[in-house]
């Protein structure tokens, strides 16, 4: 029998078939995605209003950058489980996320089993 994740998780990605191939990878793996944002400022408003146990989100967004989103996110809730999916992986943008307070940095394109081990783990750990 199939393990079941649990956790609901926001998607943020300016790009809809990229929160779309994030969804199908979670939803596939038996996690509960709750929300999809496009830019920084709709991840702010969907994360206080779903509060998810983990958040995917992307650096290069139109409004609001992930990085200045992770920052705010942060300001709502100091413990939230936050993931940079970013294609924008140079070290500096890796520093600059960890050091906001990412939790972890994945550069795009990704393997889905890396995805799904830091979810996992994350998901475990909170």
């Amino acid at each position: 029998m199939e393990e079941k994740n649990s956790g609901a998780i926001l998607i943020v990605d300016d790009t809809q078939f990229m929160r779309h191939m994030l969804r199908e990878i979670f939803e596939r793996n038996g996690y509960n995605v709750v929300g999809e944002a496009s830019n920084g400022e709709e991840a702010i408003k969907f994360y206080e209003k779903l509060l998810p146990d983990l958040t995917t989100l992307d650096i290069t967004m139109p409004k609001m950058d992930g990085i200045t989103a992770l920052k705010a996110i942060l300001e709502i809730n100091p413990m939230a489980q936050i993931v940079i999916v970013s294609a924008m992986g140079s070290q500096e943008n890796i520093l600059a996320a960890v050091k906001a307070g990412a939790k972890d940095f994945v550069v795009k394109p990704f393997e889905e089993e890396k995805i799904l081990q830091i979810a996992k783990f994350l998901l475990q750990n909170k």
